[in-house]
């Protein structure tokens, strides 16, 4: 077997000198443009005005967004409502120190919830359609966004798997090594350059090889998604899935909740104490499990609606 391990300690974005543009940041503006880009070519082809397409954009991305950063606040990181609320919303940390830290934090059951009540705004008082018209259709971008999204997370080495020996493993040496102490280690005042330091200066290789190797829980879910992205987008331009009522998305929460529910296996739980804390389920595992149950109610009830 082909191995893929190796040390991962990427810089966090494309220094500008002015202005750092972080890889996940970036990754985000990809999917949404991609995303936009997707919906465009739905709305022509079922002669939807384009000045909707605008609205639906807007109603994505703030309830996407609100919905995946309360989603990782109330499930994750519940404490920061009382130990440092401003972070919530704001991409600063303010306890125990002040640090612009970007928005990092998000969690996709949250998008989920959220994102389906601004669909239901926007498909009532924009498109006029039924919600689960909309929902069919917003399914094909979000889950390649998804998949984006995941690669994000892979660039800031974070939702990193469980130990293992086997050859997939990866190193991820800024989930092991905080930034303080990779400066404190290098004598480096900048965690970027200190990072690198301990990579490529030999007197480091005893720290580097101590950090151990782990499962890219990040790619093995955005490989999972990109299957999830292709059968949704295959059904609606190759089928007429997308005459029943609620079986694109249905289908579409069965596939990446169902992803979400295997990777969770190889994958490090985020909220120490909740590795088995359900019928030896984890955290996102025990709720990705509503969804697909309401996956599949939607995929057994399209079938008894009328063609649209």
């Amino acid at each position: 077997m082909l191995a893929l391990k190796f040390t991962w300690n990427p810089v966090s974005g494309i220094d500008l000198g002015f202005l750092t543009l972080h890889f996940y940041s970036l990754m985000f503006v990809v999917a949404f443009s991609l995303g936009y880009y997707l919906m465009k070519k739905i709305y022509i082809n079922e002669e939807i005005p384009q000045e909707k397409l605008d609205s639906i954009f807007i109603y994505a991305v703030v309830s996407i967004l609100i919905g995946a950063r309360l989603g990782h606040v109330l499930f994750y990181q519940t404490e920061l409502l009382w130990q440092d609320p401003l972070s919530v919303f704001l991409p600063f940390r303010f306890v125990p120190d002040f640090e612009f830290t970007g928005f990092r934090g998000l969690a996709s059951h949250g998008a989920v919830i959220v994102g389906i009540y601004g669909m239901y705004r926007y498909s009532k008082k924009v498109v006029k359609k039924s919600v689960l018209w909309t929902l069919d259709r917003v399914a094909i971008p979000v889950s390649l966004g998804a998949m984006f999204v995941r690669i994000g997370n892979f660039f800031n080495s974070e939702m990193v798997g469980k130990v293992t020996d086997s050859p997939i493993g990866i190193q991820f040496v800024q989930d092991e090594i905080s930034e303080r102490r990779a400066v404190s280690l290098t004598n480096i005042k900048n965690p970027k350059k200190a990072y690198q330091a301990l990579t490529e200066d030999s007197q480091f290789a005893e720290i580097i090889a101590e950090i151990p190797y782990r499962y890219p829980g990040q790619l093995m879910e955005a490989t999972g998604y990109i299957f999830v992205f292709l059968t949704v987008l295959t059904l609606y331009w190759k089928t007429d899935a997308r005459k029943k009522p609620g079986l694109l998305f249905g289908v579409f929460l069965l596939l990446l909740m169902g992803v979400r529910l295997i990777v969770e296996n190889f994958k490090r739980e985020q909220v120490e104490g909740r590795e088995d804390w359900i019928f030896n389920l984890n955290t996102g595992q025990v709720l990705s499990i509503p969804f697909i149950l309401i996956g599949l109610y939607l995929v057994f009830t399209s079938f008894k609606k009328k063609t649209i």
